[in-house]
C-alpha cells in the first residue's frame, strides 16, 4: 500500500472500558481501519487523563480499576479518512460513550513495511 506525502491524522480518545457488541471499541476501530483499507492505526494507552466530565482516570496503585485513557491514531489520505468517519460515528453511537475525535493534516516523510514484515 502507497501514502502520499500529505495525509491527515486521525486521532479517537477514549476510555479502554469502552465497548462496541462486547468489543473493547478501540480494538472495534483498529479492525475496522483494516478492513476499510486504511494504512495503518496505532493505540496508545494513557497513564492519567481527564476530559468533558471532569474526572480523573490514573494508574495509581488505589485506582488500578479506573477506566484508563485510550488513543487511537490513524494516518491516510484525506478522502479515505473521510470516509471511514461514518464507521466511527457508528461506533460511538453503539458504545454510547463519550470521546474525542480530532484530525489534522500531518507530512508523511517514510511509510515502509521493511525487509522483515510478516504479512498475515
Amino acid at each position: 500500500m502507497e501514502l502520499q506525502e500529505e495525509g491527515v491524522l486521525l486521532r479517537v480518545f477514549i476510555g479502554e472500558l469502552d465497548k462496541v457488541a462486547h468489543q473493547p471499541m478501540y480494538e472495534a476501530i483498529v479492525h475496522a481501519a483494516k478492513e476499510f483499507g486504511l494504512a495503518g492505526a496505532t493505540v496508545w494507552k494513557g497513564v492519567e487523563a481527564f476530559g468533558a466530565a471532569s474526572r480523573i482516570h490514573t494508574t495509581k496503585i488505589l485506582r488500578l480499576s479506573e477506566d484508563l485513557p485510550v488513543v487511537i491514531e490513524i494516518i491516510d489520505a484525506e478522502e479515505k479518512i473521510n470516509g471511514f468517519m461514518p464507521q466511527v460515528n457508528e461506533m460511538f453511537k453503539q458504545a454510547q460513550c463519550g470521546g474525542l475525535v480530532t484530525m489534522e493534516k500531518v507530512k508523511v516523510i517514510k511509510y515502509t513495511a521493511g525487509e522483515q514484515a510478516v504479512r498475515l
